[in-house]
């Protein structure tokens, strides 16, 4: 019985052995498979004359330096607009937001202020022609040797003394609002119209309106605010560091947010004299063309200043490929094989990206083209 059992296990033990054998042969035997360079590409001579190569290369370079600022009226093309008399507005024609002409009525004052002084005008020029008429009859009794020279003389005085009344009391009638158009009328029918006028000192849009009915107003209260906003200001506050770069004349660009990354180029139309002592900036501000009417005051803006120039590494902005948030480039390594190298760049400038670092001046990269590249490279992970 023990010997039946020896036999057995020595059979099973070279049973084994044999399978464990023909399982380590077999492995031997298998090819070893390579795992190849997911970023390396081999082109085709087709890919490759729809490639364009560029050495890495020093160009002049400027870094762009982004100023916050926002959109302003251009303050040469506003007008604020009050009443000229003392009153009570009893009518408005115009609401926020409307456009108007120069000239147009915007509303209605009733003032006392403004007929008392009519009547003052109409009292001076009664007053003329009674000194007339006075200085008429001193003629006369002076030809006729019954009173002399002196009271002659003492009643042109008086006469020339109510034509400097009439023109004084005309003057402010001027002043208070009305034009010499209404004057004359006044003047030639005696009538007096306490109803006052606010009008549009310039053709724009009504951007703010601070009056209401039955208000009483006074010349000094802002009650219209009237802008051309064919052009505007985008301004900014440049930091006192950052002086050197900027000059009156200098053409910069602008970004508006509300517009995307659209770039408008302008010149600097001023920069100040002066740095602000609490924030240590200087105002600058551009004029924009504004006749579309798409820009609107109060939006912000991005105001960008080219530095001075410097010599640096750079490589054509097309070069670039995007993968996971990282700049990567296709480095030539040998003939019609590229592979993607992880680089880092600066800002771009005039089509180029600076090297920060990862490439060198013997560098040769794919600039038109690395897209095509790319995309051989994704098909070839796939396969």
């Amino acid at each position: 019985m023990n010997l039946s059992k020896i036999m057995f296990g020595l059979m099973m033990f070279g049973a084994v052995s044999l399978a464990a054998c023909d399982s380590k042969k077999a492995a031997e035997d298998a090819p070893v498979k390579v795992l190849a360079d997911p970023n390396l590409v081999k082109t085709t001579p087709e890919l490759e004359q729809r490639l364009t190569l560029v050495r890495v290369a020093n160009v002049e370079m400027r870094e762009t330096i982004r100023i916050p600022g926002s959109i302003s009226v251009d303050e040469q093309r506003v007008a604020r607009i009050g009443a000229a008399v003392t009153g009570r507005i009893t009518d408005i024609n115009v609401v926020l937001g409307q456009s108007v002409q120069k000239g147009e009525v915007l509303a209605t004052l009733n003032s006392t202020e403004l007929a008392q002084n009519q009547l003052v005008f109409i009292k001076a020029r009664q007053q003329i022609e009674l000194q007339a008429k006075a200085v008429e009859r001193a003629q006369l009794l002076l030809n006729a040797d019954v009173i002399g020279a002196a009271e002659l003389q003492r009643r042109e005085v008086e006469l020339a003394g109510a034509k400097a009344e009439l023109n004084a009391s005309r003057d402010q009638l001027q002043v208070l609002g009305m034009s010499d158009k209404a004057i004359a009328a006044l003047e030639r029918t005696n009538n007096i119209r306490s109803l006052s006028s606010v009008t549009a000192k310039i053709g724009g849009t009504i951007i703010s309106r601070k009056v209401n009915l039955g208000q009483v107003v006074q010349p000094a209260d802002e009650l219209f605010i009237v802008a051309d906003l064919s052009h505007v200001w985008a301004v900014a506050e440049v930091p006192e560091r950052q002086a050197e770069l900027i000059q009156k004349g200098q053409e910069v660009m602008l970004e508006i947010p509300a517009y995307g990354s659209q770039q408008i180029s302008g010149k600097l139309i001023y920069v100040g004299e002066t740095v602000d002592p609490q924030t240590r900036t200087m105002s600058v501000r551009m004029d924009l063309n504004n006749s579309d009417r798409l820009i609107k005051p109060e939006m912000l803006a991005s105001m960008l200043v080219s530095s001075n120039p410097v010599t640096r590494l750079a490589i054509p902005t097309e070069a670039v490929v995007r993968e996971n948030d990282q700049d990567h480039v296709f480095v030539k390594v040998a003939a019609n094989q590229y592979r993607l190298r992880a680089v880092k760049l600066g800002q771009a400038y005039k089509g180029m990206r600076a090297v920060l670092s990862d490439l060198v001046e013997t560098d040769t990269i794919v600039a038109a083209g690395a897209f095509h590249l790319n995309s051989q490279r994704k098909v070839k992970e796939l396969e």
